[in-house]
This record gives C-alpha cells, sequence and structure tokens, in this order.
C-alpha cells in the first residue's frame, strides 16, 4: 500500500518529484500561493504521473489561512476549493512533507536586509506548517530549509528552539542537535551541487519516538557517497548556445539540424562588458592560469571593470571539476555568480542548466516569466535528494 503524503509549501515540486519517482508515495494534496509554481507543478503531475487534475488537489492558497484551507474557500485572488477535507476525504494522512520559505532563515539574506530578517514575516511560517500537522496527525512529517535556521535568531530567541518547542507542545519529538544530524550537503547525495540543507525529521512522540529519529538519520548518512558529484554531469549534451545581446522572446525548444533540446534553455541577455569579464573567467579556469580565483582579485576586476567598490566578489564561474556553488532563488536576479564554465558561450546559465543542477529531469518543464523558473528552481529540494529522503522514510514505515 501507497504512502499517503501532503505537501505543503510545495513550489513547483523538487520534494513531490523525487518521492513519487520511488514508486511508494501518493501526493493527496499539495498547496502554494505562487501561481507559477503551481502551473508548473500541475503540468508535472498531469503529464508525468498520470494525476486527475480534475480533483482540485494541487491548490494554489495562502497556507497562513489554515481553517479556511481544510474547510474550502473562495477568494477574489485564488479562486475558489472546496478544501483539504473535502480532498483527501477518509483517506490517512501517513506523511506530511514541506519547507516554509527560507529567505528570512538564509544567511545572504539576513546580510542583505537592514535589520538582518528580524521583522520578516517568514520566520512565523512554520506555525502554519505545525498546525496542519497538528490537525492531520501523520505518522511522521519532513520539514525542509537552510542552514541559517540553525542560527536565526528573531526576537532574540533561536527559531529552532520555537519550532522544537511547538512540534512538542502538538505531541511530535525531532532532534536535539540539528547540526550534527539534520544537516546535509547534498553534494554527497547525487546533486552536482554544494546544497547545505536541514532535514528535520519528525514522529508522534511515543517509548520508540527517539529510536526511529536516530535511525532515520543513520540511514540517511549512510546513503552518503564518499566524494561529492562534480557540475560537469550537467552540462553535458546540450547545445552551445551564446548570451543574447538584446531582450527578444525565445521559443521554449530549440532546434539544431532538426533536434529537439530540452525545454527552458534559452540565453539570457548580457551586456558587451560582462560577456567579456565571462570569457576571461571561464578562460582563466579551463586553461589553468587561474588568475582570478581569489576573492580579492574578483573584487579588483569588478573595480577595474565597473569602476565601483564592492566589498564582496560578484562572480563565480562554475567549474567543472567541482560541484556547482548553490543555487538560490535570487538567480533570477544576479546571474554573475553562476557563469557557464564554457569560455566560448561566455554567459550565466540557462534555466535548463540551473534545473539540470538541482537534478530536475529534462523532461520537467517549467512555466512563468523566465524570473518565475530561476526562482521556483532555486527554492526548490532536488528530486535526487527527496528520492533518498523518501525511500528511507518508505523503509522505516513500511516496517
Amino acid at each position: 500500500m501507497k504512502i499517503n503524503v501532503i505537501d505543503l509549501f510545495s513550489g513547483c515540486g523538487g520534494l513531490t518529484d523525487g518521492f513519487l519517482q520511488t514508486g511508494k508515495y501518493n501526493t493527496l494534496a499539495a498547496v502554494d500561493w505562487e501561481l507559477p509554481t503551481i502551473q508548473t507543478l500541475k503540468s508535472r503531475l498531469s503529464l508525468k504521473w498520470n494525476y486527475n487534475l480534475k480533483l482540485e488537489n494541487i491548490i494554489h492558497f495562502d497556507i497562513q489561512r489554515t481553517e479556511e484551507l481544510i474547510n474550502g474557500f473562495n477568494d477574489p485572488i485564488y479562486g475558489k476549493n472546496k478544501g483539504l477535507d473535502t480532498i483527501i476525504g477518509d483517506k490517512i494522512v501517513d506523511l506530511i512533507v514541506g519547507g516554509p520559505p527560507c529567505q528570512a532563515y538564509s544567511i545572504a539574506g539576513r546580510v542583505r536586509d537592514k535589520n538582518g530578517m528580524q521583522d520578516d514575516y517568514r520566520n512565523f511560517l512554520f506555525e502554519s506548517y505545525v498546525k496542519m500537522v497538528d490537525y492531520y496527525k501523520p505518522k511522521a512529517f519532513v520539514f525542509e530549509n537552510v542552514e541559517g535556521i540553525i542560527s536565526a535568531r528573531p526576537g532574540g530567541v533561536s527559531i529552532i528552539k520555537r519550532v522544537k518547542q511547538a512540534f512538542e507542545h502538538i505531541g511530535y519529538e525531532i532532534t536535539d542537535n540539528l547540526r550534527e544530524n539534520a544537516l546535509f550537503d547534498t553534494s554527497y547525495y547525487n546533486v552536482p551541487q554544494k546544497r547545505k540543507r536541514v532535514i528535520i525529521f519528525g514522529v508522534k512522540k511515543n517509548k520508540t519516538s527517539t529510536n526511529k529519529i536516530v535511525k532515520f538519520y543513520t540511514l540517511m548518512k549512510n546513503k552518503a557517497n564518499k566524494e561529492p558529484l562534480n557540475s560537469k554531469v550537467a552540462f553535458q549534451n546540450l547545445p552551445k548556445i551564446y548570451p543574447a545581446k538584446k531582450s527578444s522572446k525565445y521559443s521554449h525548444v530549440i532546434k539544431n539540424n532538426g533536434t529537439d533540446y530540452p525545454k527552458n534553455h534559452e540565453p539570457r541577455m548580457h551586456n558587451e562588458r560582462d560577456i567579456g569579464i565571462f570569457k576571461l573567467l571561464a578562460k582563466d579556469i579551463s586553461t589553468g592560469v587561474e588568475k582570478y580565483t581569489s576573492s580579492r582579485a574578483l573584487i579588483e576586476l569588478y573595480k577595474e571593470k565597473t569602476g565601483k567598490n564592492s566589498k564582496f566578489h560578484k562572480y563565480h564561474v562554475i567549474r567543472e571539476d567541482k560541484p556547482s556553488n548553490t543555487i538560490p532563488a535570487h538567480l533570477y536576479k544576479d546571474g554573475l555568480r553562476h557563469i557557464h564554465p564554457d569560455p566560448e558561450q561566455a554567459r550565466s546559465i540557462t534555466v535548463r542548466e540551473a534545473a539540470r543542477l538541482q537534478t530536475f529531469d529534462d523532461d520537467f518543464e517549467f512555466f512563468g516569466s523566465r524570473g518565475d523558473q530561476y526562482k521556483m528552481i532555486g527554492n526548490a529540494v532536488p528530486p535526487e535528494f527527496s528520492k533518498l529522503i523518501a525511500q528511507t522514510i518508505a523503509e522505516m514505515l513500511n516496517k
């Protein structure tokens, strides 16, 4: 019998896709508040996994409005839906998965925000997740977030302390040591990207709950590879494409001698100055000179080329002999830190290349504007990593 799952803050479906790839799960419902991500997830579930969209179980709604989400709503922005209780019916919810938006916890976000994200409402979106766990009382849950959640202290109180207390209050247990047990680098789990994420696995508190949590993390750690996966696999078998020098609309499919290439593989627009910098930096690495690999050299290059001072280096070429740096949500507005390794192409990475670094299959199509697509990919859990999580939980729940 398949394990029934609800995916909260689902995004475009990185967690859901990985879980479904195991063949052991049934997605009862998924919820997100951004329309392009819901459109993308609906398309994926319909075309890849043969889901019946007439069930209305892929829901565009604000999860903070938990009572309406459960009982139904008719909203001028989100439309009309009969609610989770009606959709789920008499089925048992075995597992709830998801990760509240992480920008408020991210260390990079705190650096950029003048108040260190102290006033950001997203600090407390986990409370809506906790309410849903309390209402449906699944056997277990998976709460995914960025490494920064471990050190985040909005209002001077540890967010992890708040999270642990909230789950304890509704009768669930999580590990006491998140940094040691729950922090994973996905580059050791078949993802060609250095991406550190916290995976909080929780179960109903009883005599065996502590053992279950220890077992989950032990199994996950044992699945790690000895060496990280390098980024080269993400760029193989793709056509060479070149930066656009003026804004234009591209078709979803690029053809080369009559061959269809993966969708969402179109170049961004770059000015002549940036194209020259990309070529210089990529060639510096590919030839082995490596004059510009230190932060100091990159900061000086930025000043030389732009006339502006910066405390941080702006440029980063993805090296094929190492995992990529983390694909972030803000990639949609900043491509300088994800430069293609080929100096001939001299551009930032495409949506499809970002998706490959996140281990989305090439038949996974992303909808919305190009900015929407970069953002949803950067926010997602890599499906290859979520598949390992799913396999581990299935081993435990089925026993």
